[in-house]
């Protein structure tokens, strides 16, 4: 069952993938023969975006395919941080484009102050400007969708990748849009749209940035995931308490370590019995494949193990 999950999270993950690069291949020719034709810096600029977008699906569709690996003899734990590392370089592709928009962004304004009068851009740059807000936040849902529902960071990320993509295209387009209608005095707003937009560009990417490398250095789950998976564990009756949580993520699943405390008295065969139970509800919260390890103690009083009783 869980390899069948795997193949049909895989495929999900490669469909959607695949009909954004689709989208992302016709947006980049597009808005290339548009901020060439119109004459608009900011459509060309929006043009390399779409591009990195592109560059972004080819690597999802590599590191995904890398992570889906069962585990091997190197890789007690699987292939999970493949994943990670993609979305990292996700994120520092889209740090660098929304730095390299930005610094063409400021190199039109220096122009200006300096008394130069930037061409006004042709309304082809316009309508590639629109059509790019539109078919990009379309790919943003259907690409956000499948990365929730089979909790993939790097799906998740080229999500945003896409919604980034049409976020700059309408700044793009108020940009073209105000320098084609109030005339060549106004042309400067074609790069300042554009520095504009690249902060956000650079925000979305510096989060996905920490976070993947908060994962790969092992940070801890959530304080509401852990209080999550403790309130799970003491549904179980007999476990009395859970101590020394250790959490982390590796790709698209958690590893869990605990200590739970239980009746002294208890025989190894009902402690383990409690023990698989509380596997299997925390299985069942956060997926088949969650990866549990824990320690069974028995009860303590004073900071000293309870002596059982037995009848």
């Amino acid at each position: 069952m869980e390899g069948q999950n795997e193949i049909k999270r895989e495929h999900a993950i490669y469909r959607v993938t695949i009909g954004g690069s689709i989208v992302n291949v016709v947006l980049l020719v597009f808005k290339f023969i548009a901020g060439i034709v119109g004459g608009s810096a900011a459509m060309i600029a929006d043009a390399v975006h779409s591009l990195s977008d592109f560059l972004t699906d080819i690597v999802v569709l590599i590191f995904v395919k890398l992570s889906n690996k069962p585990q091997d003899k190197d890789h007690d734990f699987g292939h999970g941080k493949y994943e990670t590392l993609a979305t990292a370089l996700i994120g520092i592709g889209l740090f660098l484009v929304g730095a390299m928009i930005c610094v063409e962004g400021l190199k039109k304004i220096w122009q200006v102050i300096h008394g130069e009068t930037l061409p006004s851009p042709g309304v082809i740059a316009f309508v590639a400007a629109i059509a790019s807000i539109v078919l990009k936040e379309w790919c943003y849902h259907f690409t956000v969708k499948v990365g929730k529902r089979y909790n993939s960071q790097a799906v998740i990320a080229n999500a945003w990748h896409h919604r980034s993509d049409a976020l700059s295209s309408i700044g793009t387009a108020v940009g073209i849009g105000g320098a084609i209608l109030l005339g060549t005095k106004w042309t400067v707003l074609d790069p300042l749209t554009a520095v504009a937009v690249s902060g956000f560009i650079i925000w979305e990417a510096v989060k996905l940035i920490r976070e993947s490398a908060n994962e790969l250095l092992e940070a801890s789950l959530p304080d509401d995931v852990e209080q999550k998976i403790t309130e799970v564990t003491l549904e179980e009756p007999g476990v009395s308490m859970v101590h020394n949580l250790r959490t982390r993520r590796i790709g698209d699943h958690y590893a869990i370590e605990m200590h739970v405390r239980m009746p002294g008295e208890m025989s190894l065969y009902e402690a383990h019995a409690h023990a698989t139970r509380v596997e299997n509800r925390i299985k069942k919260a956060f997926g088949p494949q969650t990866h549990i390890i824990i320690h069974v103690e028995p009860l303590k009083e004073d900071g000293g193990n309870i002596t059982p009783t037995y009848k």
